[in-house]
């Protein structure tokens, strides 16, 4: 599904959202249970894809890290604090999988940058989900890819290994001073417009929940 100019969404069964930005940048793989339907639908496009990136380490998120960069050759990326996790195959896999070991090439830090022929995104680390949870920001065309950090609808969980509410109120507040157009998250719908009062209500919600 085209969310803007650039943009697809590819969405499969449970599995997290996957993002193709510009044909040339792959955010995200999924569990690697739908593998097959993920890449018959690439396969449309004139593909091109340089480097893969992890939201965070989490096995749903980048399970089918190793099946998509075999078949790619692509750079896959990800931030320093969930490298372990990812070159494990991923952490929290579902009951039959087997993780797949691979070997991050590239380690990410806050400010990091990403291009492609159309967008510019800036890593801004986002932990609370998991130690090493990223969104990505492009400041121009304000498009905010979020993994599991902010959902149209909510935050995600911190009731996980790695997990802290705390944290992940402190994220929200940095993500609170971004101006957010097109919010685009891992699960549920992508929200475009009334991001920032969006944000706003999480971060009450999360400081409700930060100090029970």
């Amino acid at each position: 599904m085209r969310i803007l100019k650039g943009i697809e969404q590819l969405a499969f069964g449970s599995d997290p959202a996957i993002y193709l930005i510009d044909n040339e940048l792959l955010i995200d793989t999924g569990s690697g249970l739908f593998f097959q339907e993920a890449k018959q639908e690439l396969e449309q496009q004139l593909l091109d894809v340089k480097t893969i990136v992890n939201t965070h380490g989490h096995f749903s998120h980048c399970g089918a890290n190793k099946k998509f960069r075999d078949w790619l050759k692509a750079e896959l990326a990800c931030h320093k604090d969930d490298k372990e996790a990812i070159e494990g195959g991923g952490s929290l896999a579902v009951p039959g999988s087997t993780p797949k070991m691979v070997t991050v090439d590239r380690t990410l830090k806050e400010g990091s940058v990403i291009r492609t022929i159309n967008f510019t995104f800036e890593v801004v680390h986002t932990p609370g989900h998991s130690p090493g949870s990223i969104c990505l920001y492009d400041k121009a065309k304000h498009v905010l890819v979020s993994g599991d950090t902010l959902f149209e609808n909510g935050v995600g969980r911190t009731d996980l290994p790695g997990g802290s509410m705390p944290v992940l109120l402190d994220s929200l507040r940095k993500l609170s001073g971004y101006k957010i157009a097109y919010l685009l998250p891992s699960h549920g719908d992508v929200k475009i417009g009334g991001v920032e009062f969006l944000v706003k209500q999480m971060i009450a919600h999360a400081k409700e929940e930060a100090y029970i």
